[in-house]
């Protein structure tokens, strides 16, 4: 039986001895499908006592957290879900300070401490900035996650060197837990934690395990026992249950549908009429077809009836249209909209009147320069499009891009992307990284490495020279070279040749998008894209004439200044024996 991700949760928060309370702290548990993808936020931030308005800085830095990390696309991963948010809300925070009138004395300001965990599926991502505290006590041993960012004066002293809104940059503590149920997460303000030994909390929170609130009043008293004169707020966070399904349970998910049957022309299908057979393969059939109600064009999608009985295979299908929905961009292919109720499973996108970049490739053996740079940035578009969203298409060759008849560049096929976001997600399934074809992967596939957006700037790179060259970059040993080793012999070809006008600096540009080392390839599209158009500072200098031919008087009066110190020192040396 298949279980959700569960918690049980205490929280309390108390003014103490101070006038006012300048702590914060919130939870967010949000329903299915968000819990799944997006998980529990769980945050907690205390305000400096010398700032009037710090306690303005620790609520909005809580309630903007909860709000935001859920608008944030499910496609991103949490770390930068969550960096993102806590970036934005420093700078609003650092920027109302600056238009106070306390904007030369950041104690006066509108700062705070931050604390947070996001538990996805079985993992808590943990963000951290100042001096609150997240502890985790598993076996009835209490451990310290976060670090302190204090500055010690003296023994008796001191202040914050890191906190939210403190400075226009903030730099925020990550880290990564993998959970297990009975676990149990400590949030707490340093007005508990200092005062409350170890044995007393761990002995509390076991004692009111039923009742969590509870505990986190008796140990919020205590401190105040103890002669804590600070606010007073803590959390306490039980792992209750984990998600865990079987391949079977994930499996039936996905089949809850049945798969269609053999379609061929003049069939009714689902609200659609089916016009003609465009592609078939051990892996998919794709139709064209006739929406009755809209009588558009659309091209449909169907599964392979022969790997029916893989899982791997159909999430990767159902996916597909999952990716598309979530990319809105020109030169990336969309999905219909779906108004029906549907019955089978199946894909249906917008039919693109065109061809392959496999067969204009055919029909244009010879393109000049030019024309290959347009179609190059249209497609790094649509790929800009997968990045900003954490996914990396990883398939990138000229049978999955369409030119369409006006010249619009599509990337059609998203069967083997991979999506930060739902990576994190605790599955069965086997994610696989290396689904794309051989001559335009990446090398770090082959070594079995995780692959960074630079591996489709790769597959970018290997159509740039096939287009400009009608061959492939390293022949067939790319897909011979797995080990390191073999990776530095492949053997680059140059793009130039004496029958095509193509600049050097286009083969140095080339050689870059191209490196097997992922290290010295591009790592942003836009870089690429302008040293297509542009020669690269390095290229320029490794070209530079020596300056004997760029500037010979310069070089003369400089060798002349060379010999005379050299002339004047052996005279030092001879009158000084």
């Amino acid at each position: 039986m298949s279980t959700q991700l569960q918690i049980s949760v205490g929280e309390y928060s108390d003014k103490g001895l101070k006038p006012v309370n300048q702590d914060a702290y919130g939870i967010y548990i949000p329903q299915e499908p968000i819990l799944t993808s997006k998980g529990i936020a769980i945050a907690i931030s205390d305000g400096i006592s010398s700032s009037d308005v710090s306690q303005i800085a620790s609520e909005a830095s809580v309630k903007s957290f909860l709000e935001d990390y859920f608008c944030t696309s499910e496609t991103w991963s949490v770390k930068k879900s969550a960096q993102q948010v806590l970036v934005a809300n420093n700078a609003w925070l650092y920027s109302q300070s600056q238009k106070s009138h306390h904007r030369f004395n950041k104690d006066k300001g509108y700062v705070c401490t931050f604390s947070a965990i996001i538990i996805k599926s079985t993992t808590a991502h943990l963000f951290h900035i100042g001096d609150s505290r997240i502890y985790l006590l598993r076996d009835n041993k209490l451990q310290l996650l976060t670090e302190d960012h204090r500055h010690w004066v003296s023994k008796d002293q001191h202040y914050l060197s890191r906190a939210m809104g403190i400075s226009a940059y903030v730099e925020i503590d990550y880290n990564i837990v993998n959970l297990a149920i009975g676990d149990v997460f400590i949030l707490a303000t340093d007005g508990i934690y200092e005062h409350n030994n170890e044995t007393f909390i761990i002995e509390t929170i076991n004692s009111y395990k039923q009742d969590l609130t509870k505990a986190c009043e008796v140990i919020a008293d205590n401190a105040l026992k103890q002669g804590s004169d600070d606010n007073l707020t803590l959390q306490i966070i039980d792992i209750v249950n984990l998600p865990s399904q079987t391949s079977d349970e994930v499996y039936a998910q996905l089949t809850e549908l049945p798969f269609p049957p053999t379609l061929h022309a003049r069939m009714q299908f689902d609200g659609y009429e089916i016009i003609d057979t465009l592609h078939d393969s051990s892996r998919s059939h794709i139709y064209l077809a006739i929406d009755n109600q809209s009588q558009q064009k659309v091209v449909i999608k169907t599964p392979s009836t022969d790997l029916s009985s893989d899982p791997a295979y159909l999430e990767r299908f159902l996916m597909e249209e999952w990716i598309a929905r979530r990319i809105d961009n020109a030169h990336v292919l969309k999905p219909c909209l779906q108004i029906r109720e549907r019955h089978f499973i199946y894909v249906a996108s917008e039919f693109i009147e065109g061809q392959t970049l496999t067969q204009w490739m055919i029909d244009n053996p010879k393109p000049d320069l030019e024309t290959v740079r347009g179609i190059i940035e249209q497609i790094a578009k649509g790929l800009l499009a997968f990045h900003r969203q954490e996914m990396i298409h990883q398939d990138l060759r000229p049978e999955n891009i369409m030119i369409e008849n006006n010249g619009l560049v599509k990337i059609i096929d998203f069967g083997s992307t991979k999506v930060a976001g739902l990576m994190e997600i605790n599955s069965p399934l086997t994610h696989q990284d290396n689904l794309g074809t051989a001559q335009y992967t990446a090398p770090e596939y082959f070594l079995g490495e995780l692959a960074a957006s630079n591996a489709d700037i790769f597959s970018l790179g290997v159509i740039t020279y096939q287009m400009l060259t009608g061959k492939l970059p390293f022949g067939t040993q790319i897909a011979r070279a797995k080990t390191k080793s073999a990776q530095k012999r492949l053997q680059y070809r140059s793009v130039l040749d004496d029958d095509r006008e193509i600049p050097a600096w286009i083969d140095d540009t080339l050689w870059k998008a191209l490196n097997p080392n992922p290290q010295d390839r591009y790592h942003e599209l836009s870089e690429f894209l302008y040293d297509l158009r542009n020669p690269s500072k390095d290229f320029l200098n490794n070209i530079r004439p020596p300056l004997l031919d760029r500037d010979p008087l310069l070089f003369w009066k400089g060798l002349s200044s060379g010999l005379g110190i050299i002339i004047i020192m052996l005279l030092f040396i001879i009158n000084n024996p």
